[in-house]
């Protein structure tokens, strides 16, 4: 007996997509050297490949402004980078660290609070160094403030559409604005910020019991970021080069600020970027070549296969059906599709979760506050554990080239507590 054609393509596409998620949550697959930009792609060559789609169906799968959104953001972070602009933040950070309380105050609300402004990967490639060197120089204990780090800058990214990939792909998505964006998730990545500081200063009684000034250890150099030993990119000490550093980052800000403003007056999001990323990256100071080389290529690949491969479920109709299958437990209210997207994106990570989920938001009562529900859930829950979100990942990495080991158990209790409440949150707030 022959099969319909169309379950066969539905077969093969789910097939396919199993396989392609089942790795991307993997990380690899075993015995090959491929990162997941390199499984994506592969997936995406699959589905060619057995037919499921031709390839002028799978160039209309490609969200391009997504991705032009989000290269546009990484072209504005690595020329802030280069600029020193974090590293600029972290001193005013350890001018102002005189207590642990204030310390863990400070990295909280200036990594949620970058977040909101910028991608929150950078932010924590930025910021960890500063972080560990500082914590170490006082002698205080490395863990609350790095978990903290990690959980601050996921936290708020939730507030705009430009935090995070995942938003970046929402709010392409769904035509939410920038400022009704920010009205409805700004209050949820604030209460969530006080949820993170809080959770960590309860946590940890003996590191924030002592609120005696954190002064440095006997014999230490008096604390500046000279004396940190950065794993990240500082700004040059030399007078003259300093000063190219200062006019860039200058004119960056300026650039930036009216990007913000082309945000709130309501022009399109990825136009408004992509004009900021092109006047920033006209420079007499910094290479274009210097610049892009910093931009998180392998992502923009893992996003187009990425795409691709969802793409391939949407067209053969494997969504609908697994529309239906879920459609009498999410359709109850936010606080189910908050659970269901947690739970996916834990299991397969955020993005792909947003992705697949993606096609059955209309279908929902309130199409916007699903939008909004699966942004924030999805970017609430990589606090869950310590792989959960690449963020997590970074501040662990950076971490440990300082001797710094956070480990999976010492980063989960606080990060099961700061994911359940700030997703109650969010629930109640959206």
């Amino acid at each position: 007996m022959q099969l319909p054609v169309s379950f066969t393509l539905e077969f093969k596409a789910a097939t396919i997509a199993l396989i392609t998620l089942t790795a991307l949550a993997m990380g690899e697959v075993p015995r090959l050297k491929l990162n997941r930009a390199g499984i994506a792609m592969i997936g995406a060559g699959l589905m060619l490949l057995a037919g499921v789609l031709t390839f002028e169906q799978a160039e209309r799968t490609i969200d391009l402004s997504t991705l032009v959104l989000l290269f546009s953001m990484m072209v504005i972070n690595a020329v802030l980078e280069l600029a020193g602009f974090f590293t600029w933040i972290g001193e005013k950070v350890i001018e102002r660290a005189h207590a642990p309380l204030a310390l863990l105050a400070l990295v909280v609300f200036t990594a949620g609070a970058l977040s909101m402004l910028f991608l929150n990967d950078p932010v924590c490639i930025m910021l960890t160094p500063l972080v560990c060197g500082v914590v170490l120089h006082l002698g205080r204990k490395p863990e609350p403030y790095l978990i903290a780090l990690a959980c601050a800058a996921n936290v708020g990214s939730v507030a705009t559409i430009t935090g995070n990939p995942q938003n970046i792909v929402i709010g392409a998505s769904s035509g939410i604005g920038y400022v009704q964006w920010l009205s409805r998730l700004g209050p949820v990545a604030l209460v969530g910020l006080a949820i993170v500081f809080g959770v960590i200063w309860l946590l940890y009684p003996q590191e924030f019991r002592n609120q005696h000034s954190v002064d440095a250890k006997a014999g230490s150099q008096p604390l500046t970021t000279s004396t940190i030993p950065a794993a990240g990119t500082l700004m040059p000490r030399a007078q003259a080069e300093a000063m190219t550093y200062i006019l860039t980052l200058r004119k960056s800000l300026v650039v930036i600020i009216l990007m913000l403003i082309a945000f709130w007056a309501g022009v399109n999001i990825t136009t408004a970027a992509f004009i900021a990323a092109c006047v920033i990256l006209i420079s007499r100071r910094f290479e274009s070549a210097r610049i892009l080389a910093l931009v998180d290529w392998p992502l923009l690949v893992m996003f187009g296969g990425l795409f691709v491969v969802t793409g391939a479920l949407e067209l053969t109709g494997v969504s609908v059906r697994l529309f239906e299958l879920v459609k009498p437990f999410m359709l109850d209210g936010t606080l189910p599709l908050a659970v269901a997207t947690t739970l996916l994106s834990n299991i397969i990570s955020n993005v792909p979760a947003v992705l697949l989920l993606r096609p059955m938001m209309a279908q929902f009562a309130d199409p916007t506050q699903a939008w909004l529900t699966l942004a924030a859930a999805s970017t609430l829950a990589g606090n869950l554990t310590l792989v959960g979100s690449v963020a997590n990942l970074i501040v662990a990495e950076q971490a440990r080239k300082f001797n710094i080991k956070l480990t999976f158990g010492e980063y989960l209790k606080p990060g099961v507590v700061i994911t359940v409440l700030t997703l109650l949150a969010a629930v109640m707030l959206i």
